[in-house]
């Protein structure tokens, strides 16, 4: 009898660490979004097991729909990276769910570990600082050792439990915490993987889900970079070929290439894409293969990189520097580095053995970075029903873009063949790394989420993917045309 008193209060700890615990929300201005939203927190316990220990304070911000009657089941959106917050991109966000959001809420959550939830971010290499001292993979990884033991004193900083497991388990709490009984999840690039991971979950809370950019639980990311680089510059240089004025301009781009790459490595002097200082810097063929990688990401860069490549192979190499600090965020949106080492290290190192051979230009450095970082780090805990994607029981799009360097249509083809009878892939051959950005799609998804029964939502059209072109590569003035 004495102790049925504290185990009755245990028990209420427990309900309220581990279920919604809501502050009440209040409004909140958002970066890039015109209208007040409403932000909220909901506390959750760090490592589940211990809902006395430590908590985390998870943050959402919810869009309100513009209709006086909005639809119940609001759109979930869960970012990239890993690492990524959601409620940084806010208006990027708005504007990729804009029709959607005229009916239903918008909801952003910042995952924990990213953004404002408990956040394990290091000191990025300063984009105005000297190009030598991001290009140092020692000097990285000396600086991602000492993030790591800066951060693992304080409260919340024990990194075994910044899992995609446990992170979905919040995303619900925040689910239950806006009053939605169902939800349209939607996910980019690392945000795939946790959709998948939510589904798995809590089948019974999702109503429609699209993968943008496809990142399933099996894909042993350090290892797929390397393949799917390759893939895309393969693709890159094909391209070239097929279009008239690429091939006129550059004749034999596989053989500048690769005599680039044979020059390697090199000591040359270019300008900083940002400060215009003129630097002299030691390029290596990893660094080359790296920047090569980056500017790949946006077909729109991609176009440019005949020209950077022809360009370095003659030793000016400030074009190929400038398209791959082209994605850098300056507004300091980064990614939370230690975050996204916890679920690598997690989630992909331990499967490293069973990774595909790397690519023929890009090999194993990639890979062989994210080993040395894991070596050390704290390892969460993974079920083994984790890389199992199960079929989907609700209607699932799976958007690809043909020219992605990161998550090219092999994973969603996959994913969507796992998914069942349900999922419906999509390809957009000309796009990049993430295709909601493109109008067309953009419209057709808004017809898919929106459609009142499944049968409608899988009959949406989206054949305007098929007809989207790659941008034509970039022709500098002068020379053959």
């Amino acid at each position: 009898m004495s102790g049925r008193p504290l185990r009755l209060l245990a028990a209420l700890a427990a309900l309220v660490l581990a279920g919604p615990a809501v502050a009440a929300t209040q409004a909140c201005r958002l970066p890039g979004v015109e209208h007040e939203a409403r932000c909220g927190i909901v506390k959750r316990a760090l490592d589940p097991a211990r809902p006395d220990g430590p908590t985390v304070d998870i943050h959402y911000a919810v869009l309100p729909a513009v209709a006086r009657r909005p639809k119940p089941d609001p759109v979930l959106f869960l970012a990239g990276g890993p690492g990524q917050g959601a409620i940084d991109i806010a208006g990027t966000v708005q504007r990729l769910m804009g029709r959607l959001g005229s009916r239903r809420d918008i909801v952003l959550v910042d995952l924990r570990g990213t953004g404002r939830s408990a956040p394990l971010d290091c000191a990025d290499s300063d984009p105005l600082g000297p190009l030598a001292a991001g290009a140092d993979p020692a000097r990285r990884l000396a600086a991602l050792k000492s993030c790591r033991e800066r951060l693992q004193k304080l409260p919340y900083g024990d990194l075994r439990f910044f899992t995609t497991t446990l992170a979905v388990q919040d995303v619900d709490a925040v689910r239950r915490a806006v009053g939605a009984e169902r939800i349209d999840l939607v996910g980019v690039s690392y945000g795939t993987r946790a959709a998948l991971e939510y589904q798995r979950q809590f089948p019974q809370a999702v109503r429609r889900l699209v993968l943008d950019g496809v990142a399933p639980p099996d894909m042993v990311l350090p290892a797929a970079v390397s393949v799917d680089a390759q893939a895309a510059l393969d693709g890159l240089l094909d391209a070239c070929e097929l279009d008239t004025a690429c091939r006129a301009r550059f004749p034999a781009l596989r053989a500048t290439w690769s005599t680039l790459l044979a020059s390697l490595p090199r000591e040359v002097e270019l300008t900083h894409p940002f400060t215009g200082r003129r630097e002299t810097l030691a390029v290596s063929r990893d660094l080359v293969a790296s920047l090569v990688r980056q500017a790949l990401y946006v077909p729109a860069w991609t176009s440019a990189l005949p020209a950077a490549i022809a360009e370095a192979a003659a030793g000016r190499f400030d074009g190929l520097f400038a398209l791959a600090f082209s994605g850098l965020d300056m507004r300091g949106r980064g990614i939370a580095q230690a975050l996204h080492f916890s679920v690598i290290c997690a989630e992909d190192a331990p499967r490293a053995a069973s990774g595909e051979a790397p690519g023929r230009d890009f090999g194993s450095t990639f890979a062989d970075e994210y080993a040395a970082a894991c070596r050390d780090w704290p390892r969460g805990e993974v079920p083994p029903a984790f890389y199992r994607v199960v079929p989907s029981p609700v209607p699932a799009l799976l958007l690809s873009g043909g020219a992605d360097p990161v998550t090219p249509p092999r994973h969603g083809a996959r994913t969507a063949a796992a998914l069942g009878p349900k999922a419906r892939h999509v390809v957009a051959p000309g796009a990049g790394h993430g295709v909601l950005a493109v109008g067309c799609i953009r419209d057709a998804v808004f017809r898919f989420i929106d459609a009142e029964t499944e049968a409608d939502a899988l009959a949406v059209d989206f054949g305007c993917a098929a007809t989207l072109p790659r941008p034509a590569v970039f022709v500098p003035p002068g020379g053959p045309r």
